[in-house]
Protein backbone atom coordinates (compact mmCIF):
# COMPACT_ATOMS: atom_id res chain seq x y z
CA UNK A 1 0.00 0.00 0.00
CA UNK A 2 3.06 2.17 -0.23
CA UNK A 3 2.33 5.01 2.68
CA UNK A 4 1.06 3.63 5.98
CA UNK A 5 -2.72 5.06 5.38
CA UNK A 6 -4.62 6.65 8.07
CA UNK A 7 -8.15 5.36 9.32
CA UNK A 8 -10.99 7.34 11.25
CA UNK A 9 -12.86 4.77 13.30
CA UNK A 10 -16.17 5.76 14.94
CA UNK A 11 -17.89 3.65 17.04
CA UNK A 12 -21.14 3.49 19.21
CA UNK A 13 -20.18 1.73 22.48
CA UNK A 14 -24.21 1.25 22.99
CA UNK A 15 -23.66 -2.39 23.69
CA UNK A 16 -19.96 -2.40 25.73
CA UNK A 17 -19.41 -6.23 25.06
CA UNK A 18 -20.14 -6.54 21.46
CA UNK A 19 -18.13 -3.02 20.84
CA UNK A 20 -15.75 -4.78 22.34
CA UNK A 21 -15.08 -7.70 20.30
CA UNK A 22 -15.64 -5.07 17.05
CA UNK A 23 -12.98 -2.84 18.04
CA UNK A 24 -10.43 -5.75 18.48
CA UNK A 25 -10.75 -7.26 15.32
CA UNK A 26 -10.74 -3.93 13.48
CA UNK A 27 -7.56 -3.73 15.52
CA UNK A 28 -5.84 -6.42 14.78
CA UNK A 29 -6.61 -6.11 10.98
CA UNK A 30 -5.21 -1.97 10.99
CA UNK A 31 -1.92 -3.48 13.17
CA UNK A 32 -1.43 -6.35 10.70
CA UNK A 33 -1.40 -3.53 7.44
CA UNK A 34 0.29 -0.92 9.34
CA UNK A 35 -2.10 1.25 9.60
CA UNK A 36 -2.56 4.29 11.89
CA UNK A 37 -5.56 5.30 12.98
CA UNK A 38 -8.09 7.41 15.62
CA UNK A 39 -11.35 6.59 17.46
CA UNK A 40 -14.25 8.55 18.24
CA UNK A 41 -17.04 7.41 20.36
CA UNK A 42 -20.72 8.26 19.59
CA UNK A 43 -23.68 7.74 21.44
CA UNK A 44 -25.65 5.26 18.79
CA UNK A 45 -25.32 3.98 15.25
CA UNK A 46 -27.49 6.59 14.12
CA UNK A 47 -24.71 9.47 14.78
CA UNK A 48 -22.01 7.57 13.37
CA UNK A 49 -22.32 8.96 9.67
CA UNK A 50 -22.63 12.36 11.15
CA UNK A 51 -19.50 12.07 12.94
CA UNK A 52 -17.77 11.20 9.70
CA UNK A 53 -19.39 14.38 7.91
CA UNK A 54 -17.45 16.06 10.59
CA UNK A 55 -14.60 15.30 9.48
CA UNK A 56 -15.04 15.61 5.79
CA UNK A 57 -16.16 18.97 6.73
CA UNK A 58 -12.93 19.55 8.88
CA UNK A 59 -14.54 19.79 11.75
CA UNK A 60 -13.30 17.53 14.41
CA UNK A 61 -11.57 19.22 17.33
CA UNK A 62 -8.39 17.63 19.18
CA UNK A 63 -7.41 15.22 15.87
CA UNK A 64 -3.99 15.37 15.04
CA UNK A 65 -5.06 15.53 11.16
CA UNK A 66 -8.20 16.03 9.36
CA UNK A 67 -7.10 13.97 6.81
CA UNK A 68 -8.17 10.58 6.82
CA UNK A 69 -7.28 8.01 4.29
CA UNK A 70 -10.97 5.64 4.92
CA UNK A 71 -13.55 5.74 7.43
CA UNK A 72 -14.88 2.43 9.40
CA UNK A 73 -18.12 2.55 11.15
CA UNK A 74 -18.89 0.30 14.22
CA UNK A 75 -21.81 -0.16 16.08
CA UNK A 76 -24.59 -2.63 16.84
CA UNK A 77 -28.22 -2.31 16.61
CA UNK A 78 -30.64 -4.93 18.65
CA UNK A 79 -34.51 -5.44 17.39
CA UNK A 80 -36.73 -4.09 20.13
CA UNK A 81 -40.36 -4.04 20.22
CA UNK A 82 -41.44 -1.13 18.20
CA UNK A 83 -40.18 0.53 14.91
CA UNK A 84 -37.06 2.12 16.19
CA UNK A 85 -34.47 -0.23 14.99
CA UNK A 86 -35.69 0.04 11.51
CA UNK A 87 -35.35 3.68 11.31
CA UNK A 88 -31.84 3.23 13.29
CA UNK A 89 -30.53 0.39 10.51
CA UNK A 90 -32.08 2.15 7.82
CA UNK A 91 -30.98 5.83 8.35
CA UNK A 92 -27.36 5.00 9.58
CA UNK A 93 -26.94 3.08 6.59
CA UNK A 94 -28.64 5.42 4.09
CA UNK A 95 -26.03 8.14 5.49
CA UNK A 96 -22.86 6.16 5.17
CA UNK A 97 -23.73 5.28 1.44
CA UNK A 98 -25.19 8.52 1.05
CA UNK A 99 -21.02 9.76 2.32
CA UNK A 100 -19.27 7.34 0.39
CA UNK A 101 -21.02 7.80 -3.01
CA UNK A 102 -21.30 11.96 -2.52
CA UNK A 103 -17.49 11.83 -1.13
CA UNK A 104 -15.46 9.21 -2.44
CA UNK A 105 -14.29 8.18 0.95
CA UNK A 106 -13.38 4.74 1.57
CA UNK A 107 -15.45 3.22 3.71
CA UNK A 108 -15.99 -0.16 5.80
CA UNK A 109 -18.77 -1.04 6.90
CA UNK A 110 -19.58 -2.61 10.89
CA UNK A 111 -22.41 -1.79 12.65
CA UNK A 112 -24.64 -5.37 13.40
CA UNK A 113 -28.11 -5.25 12.46
CA UNK A 114 -29.12 -8.22 14.96
CA UNK A 115 -32.11 -10.19 16.29
CA UNK A 116 -30.64 -10.30 19.59
CA UNK A 117 -27.34 -10.38 21.59
CA UNK A 118 -26.43 -14.34 20.68
CA UNK A 119 -26.60 -13.07 16.99
CA UNK A 120 -24.55 -9.83 17.70
CA UNK A 121 -21.86 -11.39 19.68
CA UNK A 122 -21.48 -14.63 16.64
CA UNK A 123 -20.89 -11.62 14.49
CA UNK A 124 -18.40 -9.48 16.59
CA UNK A 125 -15.93 -12.07 17.24
CA UNK A 126 -13.00 -12.61 15.49
CA UNK A 127 -13.13 -16.47 16.18
CA UNK A 128 -16.41 -16.34 14.10
CA UNK A 129 -17.93 -14.63 12.07
CA UNK A 130 -15.21 -11.25 12.42
CA UNK A 131 -17.27 -8.76 11.21
CA UNK A 132 -15.06 -6.13 12.60
CA UNK A 133 -12.32 -7.29 11.07
CA UNK A 134 -14.03 -7.32 7.60
CA UNK A 135 -15.17 -3.89 7.97
CA UNK A 136 -11.63 -3.02 8.38
CA UNK A 137 -10.49 -4.86 5.63
CA UNK A 138 -13.00 -3.70 2.97
CA UNK A 139 -11.78 0.14 4.31
CA UNK A 140 -8.37 -0.80 3.40
CA UNK A 141 -9.47 -2.67 0.24
CA UNK A 142 -11.74 0.23 -0.98
CA UNK A 143 -8.56 2.82 -0.03
CA UNK A 144 -6.55 1.09 -2.76
CA UNK A 145 -9.11 1.14 -4.95
CA UNK A 146 -9.53 4.71 -4.81
CA UNK A 147 -5.73 5.51 -5.48
CA UNK A 148 -5.54 2.60 -8.20
CA UNK A 149 -7.63 5.33 -9.76
CA UNK A 150 -6.18 8.53 -8.66
CA UNK A 151 -9.24 9.83 -6.22
CA UNK A 152 -7.83 11.91 -3.36
CA UNK A 153 -9.31 14.29 -1.27
CA UNK A 154 -13.37 14.94 -1.68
Amino acid sequence: MGISPHIMIVESRYYELIAEELINSVLHELKTARATYERFEVPGAFEIPAAIKFTIDGKVKGSSTNNFDGFIALGCVIRGQTTHYDYVCGESARGLQDLALNHSIALGYGILTVENQEQAMARAKRSEQDRGGHAARACLKMIELKKHFEIYGK
